[in-house]
């Protein structure tokens, strides 16, 4: 039989142990805990350093950039290139912040690849706009400050990022493009080159004296100082319409004086023609007149009937016959 004694001490001895594992377990979870805070405080400091990183790092970028001579004045690879420069700078921020918080990269990786298809498949639309941007960005359609018409919206470019495209249109409306529409579109550059050519097309009667219509056009452009002389400005008849002889004007600017000089020198071809006693009139053809009644049923019905009731012999009335022997 077990003494008293013998129990005692081994409730004394399964108690000291008890107590041994909970000091030992207390002792490893505020280890833990202190690991943790300090990792997290390392990590937010990290993360602190990568943002102003990223900052410092965007601006040391347009700085030396700005020193090259091909990219100075090119605001669009300067923008462009500060933009990747950040997003580099962030993603290893963010890489080691994960590390110190104990996430393996070997894993991360893993999973990244694991899950690409449908990553990609889900960004697809942004993924082919980073790819179109990095595209428009070597191919050069425009940059910065051109006039250009995409998908039917002219507008200035303001700006070219990663993803989007925005302009300005002269209403000072912001327009955002995607990059992906605009590099599979058509790109009308309007200021892409140092001249533009307008052609104003002007209708006149056919009773007017042509060689004074010309030579009235001819000095209308002329005496506007924005048109060059090289190419010299032309003037001559285009087209014949059954209403009006069409005369076209042709002229040369730049480009930035483009559509002040051709308002200037549509005012000054109006002017001219109207001391040279030549009738302006619609270029336009003149549409032909359609009865009411045309496009209403049953108009081909009734118009049959009206030519039936027009023509005697259909009504059923009787004809005087001049000939009495006729049968």
């Amino acid at each position: 039989m077990v003494s008293t004694d013998t129990l005692l001490n081994a409730l004394v001895a399964s108690g000291d142990q008890a107590l041994t594992l909970d000091a030992a377990m207390v002792a490893r979870l505020t280890e833990a805990a202190g690991d943790l805070a300090v990792n997290l405080a390392i990590a937010l400091v990290i993360l602190v350093a990568t943002v102003f990183a990223s900052r410092w790092a965007a601006t040391a970028t347009r700085r030396g950039l700005s020193r090259i001579r091909g990219f100075r004045h090119d605001p669009t690879v300067l923008s462009f290139a500060v933009q990747v420069v950040r997003v580099v700078v962030l993603l290893i921020g963010l890489i080691a912040v994960l590390q110190r918080l104990g996430v393996q990269t070997t894993s991360i990786i893993a999973v990244l690849g694991a899950a690409s298809l449908a990553v990609g498949l889900a960004l697809q639309g942004t993924l082919s706009n980073v790819a179109a941007g990095v595209m428009l960005l070597i191919l050069r359609p425009y940059r910065v400050g051109d006039l250009v018409n995409i998908g039917g919206h002219v507008g200035k470019v303001q700006r070219l990022d990663l993803f989007f495209t925005q302009l300005s249109d002269a209403n000072n409306t912001k327009i955002v493009a995607p990059n992906g529409k605009v590099f599979g579109d058509f790109i009308l550059n309007l200021s892409g080159q140092k001249t533009r050519r307008m052609e104003l097309k002007i209708g006149v009667c056919h009773r007017s004296n042509l060689h004074a219509a010309k030579t009235s056009l001819l000095e209308a452009a002329t005496a506007q100082e924005q048109v060059l002389t090289d190419p010299a400005p032309w003037a001559g008849v285009t087209n014949l319409l059954p209403g009006s002889v069409e005369l076209t004007l042709a002229a040369w600017t730049k480009s930035e004086d483009y559509w002040q000089t051709r308002a200037d020198v549509m005012q000054a071809a109006k002017e001219g023609l109207e001391e040279a006693g030549v009738e302006i009139v619609n270029s336009a053809p003149i549409p032909l007149a359609v009865p009411a009644d045309a496009a209403q049923p049953g108009s081909v019905s009734r118009a049959k009937s009206l030519r039936r009731r027009s023509n005697p012999r259909s009504a059923s009335f009787e004809t005087r016959r001049d000939d009495p022997n006729e049968a």
